[in-house]
């Protein structure tokens, strides 16, 4: 029988059986969107029902500004949603250390700068869009360079109701309260990010733990520090170039590990110590999709110059699972390059590399139900889908698309904005929160 995490049981016997039960902060938490993939980091709202249809005069609850640039999906906590951006100011510096790139890297799509940029939190008013508080928690010039597709604000923050913890990679860790107030911050040094393609992985919280994925051209490193302080509980150096997935942590047989996805191992590590559990390898070069977990399997992928999906069985995944029976089936093709899968009711659901085509699979054998379905409208993208109930919402350049969920494609609705859109969507009850390059949409229907 396969191992349910505690925040997945707490929701099904709650469906099942109707039981009454008392607020808690696991409940609580699927009210939220607590992290950049949801209160289960799956891509899934728990509850809610947005609208299916809306656009810039119907549905639509507010539209703010929001100044700079930044493709962090934001998170939200109640009535605040949590944003970060990078801001350009008039002043200029040069580089101590000058263009540190290679000539490989100087004819890629990268952009740098010679302007000091203001890195922002920003709270918003989630009932009317009204901004509640900035805070700048670093200005400085940004070094390294970003793709010209991406921004130096692209890593999402985290929270859980009590504090935010706001990651701009080589910018460092903030933690602030919830009025905007710095309570801590850690610095951890500068990137250096393969081909100039920018930073972009994002911290994991949980329990009294937050961890920091530090994978690079240089010293790479998994960093697991107290939430209450930054300091640093322990820190394991690892044989990594460059990835950009986020750590992921589960509770198996009693035991919590910390997941992480990348070109030369797919590691678990011991929550509390850092031991190795168990390790992988199959994964493609520039990892990105985060792992993801239900019913007692988890799913890894990539999918630049290749495909790669992996589903293992935690419960019997120990020491080197690479050619073991704890991998129960591998899926070689169509797989996500930028975008995150999205895992909901025994279905995944991913994109192809960086393109609208999309695929469903059955979780628990790997069987096909579609794949490669064309998403009209909708050349390439880089957000992540996002669920909830029997749909899903993928945004692109100037378009939302609202998915059937379940075994068939069907494309419900198709809906032009006047935006474009790298973040990915948010579900919060009965509000769909679109952050475009422009301006932050909340969609409801009353």
């Amino acid at each position: 029988m396969k191992t349910k995490s505690t925040f997945q049981l707490l929701f099904t016997f709650a469906f099942l059986f109707g039981l009454n039960l008392p607020v808690s902060s696991q409940e609580k938490e699927s009210d939220n969107w607590l992290q950049w993939r949801g209160p289960l980091g799956t891509g899934v709202a728990v509850k809610g029902n947005p609208p299916i249809s809306f656009s810039e005069t119907k549905n639509l609850k507010w539209k703010t500004p929001i100044p700079g640039k930044g493709h962090a999906t934001p998170i939200v906590w109640e009535n605040q949603i949590i944003i970060q951006t990078a801001i350009a100011t008039n002043e200029k510096q040069e580089k101590e250390l000058g263009d540190t790139r290679s000539e490989g890297e100087r004819r890629m799509s990268g952009s740098q700068t010679d302007l000091i940029h203001e890195y922002k939190v920003i709270s918003v008013n989630k009932d009317n869009g009204e901004i509640l508080w900035e805070t700048t928690v670093a200005r400085e010039l940004p070094l390294e360079s970003t793709h010209d597709l991406g921004s130096w604000a692209s890593n999402s923050p985290t929270t859980d109701g009590e504090l935010i913890y706001a990651y701009f990679g080589s910018r460092g860790i903030h933690c602030l309260d919830f009025e905007g107030n710095i309570l801590w911050q850690k610095d951890f040094g500068q990137m250096k990010k393969h081909m100039s393609f920018g930073e972009g992985a994002s911290p994991y919280l949980y329990k009294d733990k937050l961890f920091i994925l530090w994978d690079h051209e240089g010293e790479s490193f998994l960093y697991a520090l107290n939430k209450k302080t930054g300091e640093e509980e322990w820190k394991l150096a690892r044989d990594e170039r460059t990835s950009w997935s986020s750590p992921f942590v589960v509770e198996i047989n009693g035991r919590t590990q910390v997941i992480t996805s990348a070109t030369t191992n797919i590691r678990s590590n011991d929550f509390e110590t850092g031991e190795l559990i168990w390790t992988s390898t199959g994964l493609t070069k520039n990892v990105i999709p985060n792992p993801i977990f239900e019913d007692g399997m988890l799913y890894v992928m990539s999918g630049f110059r290749g495909a790669a999906l992996q589903a293992i069985d935690l419960a019997n995944a120990k020491g080197d699972i690479t050619e073991s029976d704890a991998i129960v089936w591998k899926y070689d093709k169509n797989t996500p390059y930028t975008p995150n899968p999205v895992l909901m009711n025994g279905k995944i659901y991913f994109l192809r590399a960086n393109n609208g085509y999309l695929t469903c699979l059955d979780a628990k054998d790997g069987k096909e139900n579609y794949a490669n379905q064309k998403l009209e409208g909708i050349s390439t993208l880089f957000s992540s889908p996002t669920a909830v109930k029997d749909r899903l919402y993928i945004a692109a350049k100037d378009i939302v698309l609202v998915i059937k969920a379940g075994e068939t494609f069907e494309i419900l609705e198709s809906i032009e904005l006047n935006d474009n859109f790298h973040s990915s969507p948010i579900i919060v009850g009965n509000d769909l929160i679109l952050k475009g390059f422009n301006s932050l949409y909340c969609f409801s229907e009353e």
